[in-house]
């Protein structure tokens, strides 16, 4: 089951530790931080790894309509708010959905469900999965790729680059997060919120780099430790969860 990364933006503590909680026992979310203010939040938020942002109206400096206006466009927004007149503007900035204060995991769920739809929705007619090959939409035209021609996909702003083993690319308008979640994770894994890799392509580890020829894709934090697991049960001898330095 594909799984959103959530973050809860709310200054009153209450209310933001209830979404947590509804987060924690909804097996398609998973809570990704959670901010007292908008301020506090950019950095995650403008990282392009949140899904989905569970985001209180009514705060100080920074409001949650603000706010929402530079939110990516791939991270849905469900407005939380004890105040039912922001409803119409809540739409305005075309959020996923309105919960009024306060919440009850019902209404939350039906919610969550409906983001769902909308952030894994928006690839459907953009890529469509196979054993052997996907579908894109590139420019005008479809094209069809065979996933062992796949090297790596790199996220470029709004676009996707498919690297191919020849050394050709191509490009695509969507969301990593949808490429990964179309492509096989026995076989696809991503490593950096910019780059999805081919494992079975990978030749070269240096110094938490993977090395393509003369591209090195950065094995960043967040992944380090599932990367690391999926390398060091290859290698005969290695201890558990260490990442080597040198050939695979």
């Amino acid at each position: 089951m594909p799984i959103l990364r959530c973050c809860v933006i709310d200054d009153e503590p209450l209310a933001a530790q209830l979404i947590e909680s509804y987060i924690e026992r909804t097996p398609f979310l998973e809570l990704a931080g959670s901010f007292s203010s908008a301020q506090d939040a950019v950095r995650t938020v403008l990282s392009g790894e949140i899904d989905l942002l569970f985001l209180d109206i009514h705060m100080p400096q920074l409001n949650g309509l603000e706010f929402a206006r530079v939110v990516p466009p791939e991270c849905a927004v469900i407005f939380t708010t004890a105040y039912e007149k922001y409803a119409v503007d809540g739409f305005r900035v075309n959020a996923v959905d309105y919960l009024l204060k306060p919440v009850d995991y019902e209404e939350f769920l039906r919610s969550a469900r409906k983001a769902m739809r909308v952030v894994y929705g928006r690839s459907r007619g953009q890529i469509h999965g196979g054993d052997d090959c996907v579908i894109v939409k590139s420019e005008y035209k479809l094209v069809q790729i065979a996933l062992d021609d796949i090297l790596y996909v790199e996220g470029m702003k709004d676009y996707l680059k498919f690297c191919l083993v020849d050394g050709r690319s191509v490009m695509t308008l969507m969301s990593i997060r949808l490429v990964e979640a179309a492509l096989p994770a026995s076989r696809f894994m991503r490593v950096h919120r910019s780059f999805i890799v081919n494992l079975s392509k990978i030749n070269t580890i240096e110094r938490n780099r993977i090395v393509f020829g003369n591209t090195y894709i950065p094995v960043s934090e967040t992944y380090k430790q599932s990367f690391a697991d999926y390398v060091s049960a290859r290698i005969l001898g290695a201890p558990r969860g260490d990442m080597p330095e040198g050939e695979v």
